[in-house]
């Protein structure tokens, strides 16, 4: 099944809803893989959502530029995980176009995955309608590649360059409504120290 994907706003919807997603992390520095799995809800957010135009301001972008936004949600686990660690999280992210045809640009974070801080990725679409992120942070850089399979299934490869050198592969499956939010879905949920 080929979906139609024109540009990187589209991607984003198409994203929305609640997954589930096994992921395999291979850590190069102990030669071995871990298992995990999560729970994802992405919600779409209006161009003039406050939530996205506050983080233009933030990080000095004029929010008049912003092409898409979505609110995510995630819970998750590791199989090496200790008592008392937890993966869970939320951001915004609010996407910056750099060209009319949208497949490129800049996507804003309220607060990265590897760090609390706000992060700013860039974000291009790839001759396959994949949607790759690079994402630089103080000790390390993430390169994720997501595309999707069908209209219920995405799969994502990233690679972590930097303090913690691993390469994880995901399959997320779309959760489809069965009457119960995505709070109580959370609540139930596997694992992803990445997030979305």
């Amino acid at each position: 099944m080929t979906l139609d994907i024109p540009d990187a706003p589209t991607f984003f919807r198409l994203s929305c809803g609640s997954w589930r997603s096994q992921r395999s992390v291979h850590h190069l520095l102990h030669r071995r893989a871990e298992a995990g799995g999560s729970l994802i809800v992405v919600e779409d957010l209006e161009i003039d959502d406050a939530r996205l135009l506050d983080m233009a301001r933030q990080h000095d972008q004029d929010p008049g530029r912003i092409i898409g936004g979505s609110y995510v949600r995630w819970s998750a686990s590791m199989a090496w995980d200790r008592d008392g660690d937890a993966h869970d999280g939320e951001t915004c992210f609010a996407l910056i176009g750099d060209s009319a045809s949208a497949r490129s640009g800049t996507m804003l974070r309220d607060q990265g995955y590897a760090e609390k801080a706000p992060a700013t990725s860039t974000f291009s679409m790839d001759d396959r309608d994949g949607l790759i992120l690079c994402t630089s942070y103080e000790m390390m850089t993430v390169w994720e590649r997501f595309s999707f399979s069908g209209a219920d299934v995405r799969i994502r490869s990233s690679t972590v360059e930097g303090l913690s050198n691993n390469a994880s592969f995901c399959v997320e499956t779309r959760l489809k409504d069965d009457g119960s939010s995505g709070e109580s879905a959370l609540s139930t949920a596997v694992t992803s120290p990445f997030g979305w």
